[in-house]
C-alpha cells in the first residue's frame, strides 16, 4: 500500500475542492496517483448525482452571462435543495460557468447541455462538472432550463 503524505492531500483538495477524508480515500484508491486520484472523485461524484436525483430541488438562481461583445446572452435556471446551498460562492460560479457555457456552445436543450465539454476543460462534461458540486454540497443540483439570445440580423 502505497503512503499518503499530507501534502498530497492538500494539493488535491487545492484542485478538487474535496474533503480531507475523501481525498485520502481517492488517493489511495489511485495508489498515490493524482490523476487517478481525480477520475476517482469525479466518478464517485457521478455515483453521488445519481443517488440524490430523487430529491427535490426547489430553491436556487438564475445566472446570467452576456458576452463582451454584447450580441449573445444566457440566462440559466439553476437549481438545488437549500438557500443555503445557493447562496455559496461555488454555486453561483457554477452557474455563472453554466450561462457562459450555453452562450458559447448553444444547446438545443438541458440534456444536449449536460452532454457537451465543458468549455473550459477538455475531457470533462458539463455532467461531470455539475457532479462535482454535487459531491461537495451533498445536495441534488440541477439546471432546470435556460435560454440563449443572439443580437438578430438586419
Amino acid at each position: 500500500m502505497t503512503k499518503i503524505t499530507i501534502e498530497q492531500i492538500k494539493k488535491l483538495r487545492e484542485k478538487t475542492g474535496v474533503g480531507v477524508m475523501e481525498a485520502k480515500k481517492a488517493l489511495e484508491e489511485g495508489g498515490g496517483d493524482e490523476k487517478k486520484a481525480i477520475a476517482w472523485i469525479q466518478k464517485h461524484g457521478l455515483m453521488k448525482a445519481a443517488a440524490k436525483a430523487k430529491r427535490k430541488a426547489g430553491e436556487g438562481l438564475i445566472a446570467s452571462y452576456i458576452h463582451h461583445g454584447g450580441k449573445v446572452a444566457a440566462l440559466v435556471e439553476f437549481a438545488c435543495e437549500t438557500d443555503f446551498v445557493a447562496r455559496t460562492e461555488e454555486f453561483g460560479r457554477l452557474a455563472r460557468e453554466l450561462a457562459m457555457q450555453v452562450a458559447s456552445m448553444d444547446p438545443k436543450d438541458v440534456a444536449e447541455l449536460l452532454k457537451q465539454e465543458y468549455i473550459r476543460e477538455v475531457g470533462k462534461t458539463v455532467e461531470q462538472l455539475i457532479a462535482e458540486v454535487v459531491g461537495k454540497t451533498g445536495e441534488k443540483i440541477e439546471v432546470k432550463r435556460f435560454v440563449r439570445w443572439e443580437l438578430a440580423e438586419k
